[in-house]
């Protein structure tokens, strides 16, 4: 038979390989500027104003009940530049961001993000209608949000001002929050939509502890998991007979809770300051061992 021979047969099916959120996201705000591009050139620049007017932020938009403006706001943008520079953004934060979260995760923090900041810069535009109420669109409320994201996870980790003054991720955060909050006090009339910016810092740091709150915790290149209980994991560690390292083994006496507070607790709070792959082999041994005796239960 034909199909009993290798170069007759058919391959195999093999299931598509899962596009990161990430670059979704990239693709499709590169898309949509081109679209836009494009519609503006066939219709000699009334196509931009028609899709602004439409599809962009505003005050009068959200007044006649466009509320689809919360979420396409975020996928226009005024220029290439302007483009260029969320994209880099997206990029840099969102693919640190989206390993640990998880891709639906990712979705909803970033267009979350976007939304909060949206409804934050029409909040001030019906209060103060003079300084506020322009249209508003640019994907970076919800890469505040990713910004944030970032700051809460990963505080301790440094991040290059302007790719020169090194800074914690918290200190990032308090600073891009501080110089929001300012142009929004004291408007500068730069054509920055600051109070978006706030408020997607705001939404990002929301999300974020929102899930911490529910007991998730976070494993770089994993699902999101339930955070076991520190108090049930019960370990001991004796000397290998060809003195290397200590080696964790499940202990059925001892003190638990001072061992815990000891050799566990700093494990994990190392962790979520510099990530997993900071673990030595000991200390990955001692997870390992937590982690068995915690499925055995």
């Amino acid at each position: 038979m034909l199909e009993d021979r290798p170069y007759m047969r058919r391959p195999k099916w093999k299931p598509p390989v899962a596009v990161p959120a990430t670059v979704v996201l990239l693709a499709a705000n590169v898309a949509v500027f081109v679209l836009v591009e494009i519609y503006g050139a066939y219709q000699r620049g009334h196509g931009n104003w028609a899709v602004s007017q439409y599809f962009a932020l505003s005050t009068s938009g959200m007044g006649r009940g466009w509320i689809w403006q919360l979420l396409t706001f975020q996928f226009l943008h005024v220029s290439g530049w302007h483009l260029i520079m969320n994209l880099f953004g997206l990029y840099l934060f969102g693919r640190a961001i989206e390993e640990v979260i998880g891709k639906s995760h990712f979705y909803r923090l970033y267009l979350g993000s976007g939304i909060v900041g949206g409804l934050l810069q029409w909040a001030l535009g019906v209060l103060l209608p003079a300084r506020f109420d322009v249209p508003v669109l640019g994907a970076s409320a919800g890469v505040f949000g990713l910004v944030a994201a970032f700051s809460v996870l990963n505080p301790d980790r440094q991040i290059l001002l302007f790719f020169l003054l090194p800074l914690r991720a918290r200190h990032f955060l308090w600073i891009a929050g501080g110089i929001s909050l300012f142009y929004i006090l004291v408007p500068a009339h730069s054509g920055i939509a600051h109070a978006a910016h706030l408020g997607g810092l705001m939404g990002g740091v929301l999300y974020i502890q929102r899930i911490m709150k529910a007991g998730r915790e976070f494993t770089p290149g994993q699902p999101l998991a339930r955070r076991r209980p520190r108090g049930l994991v019960r370990l001991h560690l004796f000397k290998s007979q060809s003195g290397r390292a200590p080696v964790p083994r499940a202990a059925a006496d001892g003190n638990t809770t001072d061992f815990i507070s000891r050799e566990v607790d700093p494990i994990l709070d190392k962790i979520s300051a510099e990530g997993l792959q900071s673990l030595t082999p000991r200390e990955r041994k001692i997870l390992e061992a937590a982690r068995s005796k915690m499925e055995r239960r």
